[in-house]
């Protein structure tokens, strides 16, 4: 298979052994050329486009922007925010799992509202210098983040903040796994586990991306796949 020089050939696949099979159909296969290369699959560094675009279709957060700009449920399916403004409130889906690994010991599990607290408090973390940090510093990092059973995630700022919950819609602010980045460290970012709509496969710097279908993926289109 050739690929273009300086350009990132990346295969979004229903089928695992899709690039392995030329006779293959390969209708089901969506190619996407980059001509900057990736640095890393992380959120905590999703900074710009070329991050972000494979980064949105491996993870996901509280919530996404619809089709128009619009703040919208992902793994939290509903939220309140205090009559103050401060605190916000949300209510998880129980059917959102990260995708599997090797590091969980039954080989995949359920997202947890402390997964989100681990994922901010990572992104605020000086070790991990994501340019993403900013984000939380409306949030009262005291008592800015609690979860007070695995389906409800509390987040209180400093100060009223209006746009707090499109922020959040940011690659950053996805969720990721503590057993998986703490396990791999500097090397999540090259061997990603999300919850997103495809998982990762397979990634040669600057060359080829694989991601493939994620069978179990939470959302569904509108002809249910």
């Amino acid at each position: 298979m050739k690929v273009r020089p300086a350009a990132l050939l990346l295969f979004f696949s229903v089928f695992l052994s899709a690039c392995a099979d030329r006779d293959q159909d390969l209708s089901h296969v969506f190619r996407y050329n980059e001509s900057k290369g990736i640095a890393s699959l992380d959120p905590a560094y999703a900074r710009n486009q070329t991050i972000i675009w494979p980064v949105t279709q491996l993870f996901n957060g509280l919530v996404q922007l619809d089709d128009s700009l619009r703040v919208e449920p992902a793994i939290a399916s509903s939220w309140d925010i205090s009559d103050d403004g401060r605190v916000y409130t949300f209510h998880l889906r129980d059917d959102v799992f990260f995708h599997p690994s090797p590091f969980f010991p039954d080989s995949t599990r359920r997202v947890r509202a402390g997964d989100f607290v681990y994922s901010f408090r990572r992104i605020t973390d000086p070790g991990i210098a994501s340019p993403g940090a900013w984000i939380f510093s409306f949030v009262d990092m005291e008592r800015g983040f609690g979860a007070p059973d695995d389906s409800t995630l509390s987040i209180r700022l400093k100060e009223p903040f209006s746009p707090f919950l499109s922020i959040l819609t940011m690659p950053y602010c996805a969720v990721v796994p503590r057993e998986v980045t703490e396990a791999l460290g500097d090397d999540f970012g090259s061997a990603p586990v999300g919850t997103g709509p495809f998982l990762f496969k397979y990634w040669s710097r600057d060359e080829m991306l694989v991601l493939v279908k994620n069978r179990d993926y939470f959302e569904t289109d509108g002809q249910g796949r």
